[in-house]
């Protein structure tokens, strides 16, 4: 007997953003849609495993760890997320219209405006985490699972207008408001428990929400002006500016 699909949406969101072998084929459409609500527990995963390599490198030094953990982050998810951020780059950096920018889209092509959202992005990322030194742990944890929940919220705000209906994300890019306020609640009870045993402070917890928040807003105002709302590569790229803007949130605080 099949588990209800709330509980089975946790199994398809690791099959959907990782390379994590969870097995579960073959999942519903309700399966898929509920996988949004888990994204963040798939980051929360994701952020421990990080933390732990991260913090038995240290021997190599702030910065070597940093970018290593970086590095075995895309090779957890396949580099899904970056792709996205490549890809979106390209078609607003290159794209005049709205038809140039879903023609961008489908070039698996990577051009100018890609690569060079690509390095600055992990340059960034590997740079706040050495400046963080001894919190980049907790940073990953708590970045990892945060940054996962605007995406989900801009999927329950925009619609989804990829025109292939063979598109991966069109399974998954249709969340409710059910999903998307469970996926608001993992990163809060993170919070909660990290401010509650003295991990982290109130001020650094509001500064990580708010900047999940601007990130959400400037992101989704300009898939809008320029695409008309959503698709799998815009939702990735959400998804690496906000690790990249709350990671400097926590340096910041």
């Amino acid at each position: 007997m099949k588990s209800p699909a709330p509980l089975r949406g946790a199994r398809a969101a690791f099959v959907f953003l990782t390379r994590i072998p969870v097995g579960g084929f073959p999942y519903s459409r309700d399966d898929w849609q509920w996988s949004t609500a888990h994204f963040p527990l798939v980051g929360a995963v994701l952020g421990v495993a990080l933390a732990l390599l991260h913090r038995a490198l240290w021997g190599a030094g702030f910065f070597a760890a940093s970018a290593i953990v970086v590095a075995f982050g895309m090779l957890l998810t396949g580099a899904f997320h970056e792709d996205g951020l490549a890809d979106t780059a390209d078609a607003l950096g290159g794209a005049v219209d709205r038809e140039k920018v879903f023609l961008i889209l489908k070039d698996s092509r990577v051009g100018s405006f890609g690569a060079g959202a690509l390095a600055v992005v992990l340059l960034i990322r590997v740079a706040l985490l050495h400046r963080l030194g001894v919190e980049a742990p907790l940073g990953l944890v708590i970045t990892q699972c945060a940054a996962r929940t605007p995406p989900v919220w801009l999927m329950r705000a925009m619609d989804y207008v990829t025109p292939d209906e063979a598109s991966k994300s069109r399974r998954v890019a249709r969340a409710r408001t059910a999903q998307a306020v469970v996926a608001a609640i993992y990163p809060a009870v993170l919070l909660a428990g990290l401010i509650g045993s003295g991990l982290l402070t109130p001020a650094r917890a509001v500064a990580v929400v708010g900047s999940a928040a601007v990130v959400a807003l400037v992101c989704g105002w300009r898939f809008w002006r320029r695409a008309g709302g959503i698709t799998g590569d815009f939702l990735g790229a959400t998804e690496q500016v906000g690790e990249c803007a709350m990671l400097l949130a926590l340096c910041l605080a």
